[in-house]
C-alpha cells in the first residue's frame, strides 16, 4: 500500500483532521494526499504560503522571526505548524519551508535545506533535512517523501 493511502487510512480510523501549509514544494504534498479516494472525509486545508507575506498574513507567522531568522528557519516552521493549527482547528499538521534551488541559497542555508514541521495533537517536531547537490524537482519530491515518512511514525505512535 502506499505511504499517502496507509496516512489517509490511520487518520480515518483515529477520527482526526490534517491540514497543510507548504513553501518551497508548492502544493506536492497536499497533492500526494488528495490524490487518494476518500482524502476528503480528513483533509481540511492545504496552504502554499510561498512569499513571507503569505507567511505571515494567511499563518500569521511574525514578522520579526522571518527578520531574525529567516523564512527558512526551525523558528519560522514551527510557527507556521503552531498556527497552522489554530487557523484549520486540526490535530493533524504539517508544515514545509526550504531552499529548492537551483538559485537563492547561501553558505549558511544551501539550496536543498528544507525544515519540516508536524504536530499530532500537543507533540511537535520539526526535522531540518539537507539534499544536496540535487535539482529542483529532486529537493521537493524528497521533502514529499520524507514528509509522508514523518507523518506516518508520527501519527502510528499516536
Amino acid at each position: 500500500m502506499k505511504l499517502n493511502k496507509k496516512i489517509i487510512l490511520l487518520i480515518k480510523k483515529k477520527k482526526m483532521k490534517l491540514a497543510i501549509a507548504e513553501s518551497c514544494t508548492g502544493g506536492m504534498l497536499s497533492s500526494a494526499i488528495t490524490s487518494v479516494s476518500g482524502s476528503s472525509k480528513v483533509f481540511t486545508m492545504g496552504l502554499v504560503t510561498y512569499s513571507n507575506q503569505a507567511k505571515t498574513v494567511i499563518l500569521k507567522v511574525p514578522q520579526k522571526i522571518i527578520n531574525k531568522y529567516g523564512a527558512v528557519s526551525v523558528q519560522c516552521c514551527l510557527a507556521m505548524v503552531n498556527n497552522l493549527s489554530k487557523i484549520s482547528k486540526s490535530k493533524i499538521c504539517v508544515s514545509i519551508t526550504g531552499i529548492a534551488g537551483p538559485k537563492g541559497g547561501s553558505k549558511q542555508k544551501p539550496v536543498g535545506l528544507v525544515y519540516i514541521g508536524i504536530r499530532v495533537g500537543k507533540k511537535v517536531i520539526v526535522n531540518k533535512c539537507n539534499f544536496k547537490d540535487k535539482s529542483r524537482v529532486y529537493i521537493q519530491r524528497q521533502t514529499v517523501k520524507k514528509s509522508l515518512n514523518l507523518l506516518s511514525k508520527l501519527i502510528s505512535a499516536n
